[in-house]
């Protein structure tokens, strides 16, 4: 599933939780994809915490407490990490990570707090949602098969990549958009991963974020950029990358589309995508300017001059996920819409 739609399906589980509906959620997926990301953009959205409990570095009495002798009897001391709300607050996630690499002797203590909510005396606070994620078996990860009891006491999702869901992320988090452009050119290397081969570096959202990285500290350092692209995101993704980026110095001048002047479109594809990612960028920029408008208007008017119209409806698609419902209110945007629609049903 698409994270855009897991993050709506995590959403609505955490706010469930005072309503009595909320299941426990397991996110199944391989390294990189975003699974501890798609959990915490849940916590941020709502202002409240994560306790990230890696099950795969406990013993069992980590999680269900050492016992105590009380007058004749035993008594067991609830784990501090555990969710209280004194300490932690009416609310939030307690969010299980790398369930799947913790021997069954760890994961059968957690079965009865992940369904019941309970463990021995101590219960999850009523405000918070239990999920869980951990890799699948063939991830070439230190995984263990999920015991049939565990697994009944979950709701079951995989994390698939999708590029568009990534793009809008970048947006919102800075993301260079070199490395946004580029994965708009080779789509293909959003994620790639062969776990026959166990590479140590591969392309994945994660590491493309890494990549992000690499350029803010190198890019004035051109001997070491390479290298560190190519750790981040593996070998060949990171010549592809660099040599990207090379090629950027043909670009068109930017200023000038966004103040209004005629400027041709690249005939290079490549060019074409730098292009379109740099202008969301000069829109991202200027959205607080006293000229927004006009320079978001310059843009629209450029993305119909794009030879492939599919390369116009991605730019202002991506501007729409980088600015929001604000570009619905330049009065060039009904333009590219009649033109485009123009195109869509009769080109």
């Amino acid at each position: 599933m698409r994270p855009a739609q897991l993050l709506t399906i995590l959403d609505r589980e955490f706010t469930s939780t005072t309503e009595g509906h909320h299941t426990p959620v397991m996110l199944w997926g391989p390294p990189g994809v975003g699974k501890s990301q798609i959990v915490a953009e849940v916590a941020a959205r709502h202002s409240v915490p994560v306790i990230d409990i890696r099950l795969s570095q406990m013993e069992p009495s980590d999680l269900r407490g050492i016992p105590f002798r009380k007058d004749e009897t035993v008594e067991w001391a609830v784990p501090g990490i555990l969710p209280n709300t004194k300490r932690h607050g009416p609310k939030g996630i307690l969010f299980l990570d790398e369930i799947t690499s913790a021997p069954p002797s760890v994961s059968a203590a957690a079965y009865q707090l992940i369904l019941d909510r309970k463990l021995g005396e101590y219960e999850v606070p009523e405000g918070w949602a239990i999920f869980a994620a951990g890799n699948r078996q063939g991830d070439r990860g230190v995984t263990y098969t999920m015991p049939a009891p565990l697994a009944n006491r979950l709701s079951h999702f995989e994390v698939e990549t999708n590029l568009d869901d990534w793009v809008a992320w970048a947006w919102t988090n800075g993301i260079d958009e070199r490395v946004i452009a580029f994965l708009r050119f080779r789509p293909e290397l959003l994620f790639d991963f062969d776990p026959a081969h166990n590479p140590v570096a591969f392309p994945s959202p994660r590491s493309w974020e890494f990549a992000h990285r690499s350029l803010q500290k190198f890019s004035n350092q051109p001997q070491l950029l390479l290298g560190t692209l190519q750790a981040c995101v593996g070998p060949a993704a990171g010549i592809e990358l660099h040599a990207f980026i090379n090629s950027l110095d043909k670009m068109p001048d930017l200023d000038d589309i966004t103040q209004g002047n005629e400027v041709p479109v690249p005939d290079e594809i490549d060019l074409q995508y730098a292009v379109a990612a740099a202008l969301v960028g000069r829109a991202i920029r200027a959205r607080n300017d006293s000229n927004a408008t006009d320079i978001i208007g310059h843009i629209l008017r450029y993305a119909n001059s794009f030879p492939q119209k599919e390369m116009g409806v991605m730019l202002v698609s991506d501007l729409h996920r980088a600015i929001g419902e604000t570009l619905f209110q330049v009065p060039e945007f009904a333009d590219w819409a009649t033109a485009i629609g123009e195109v869509m049903l009769y080109g």
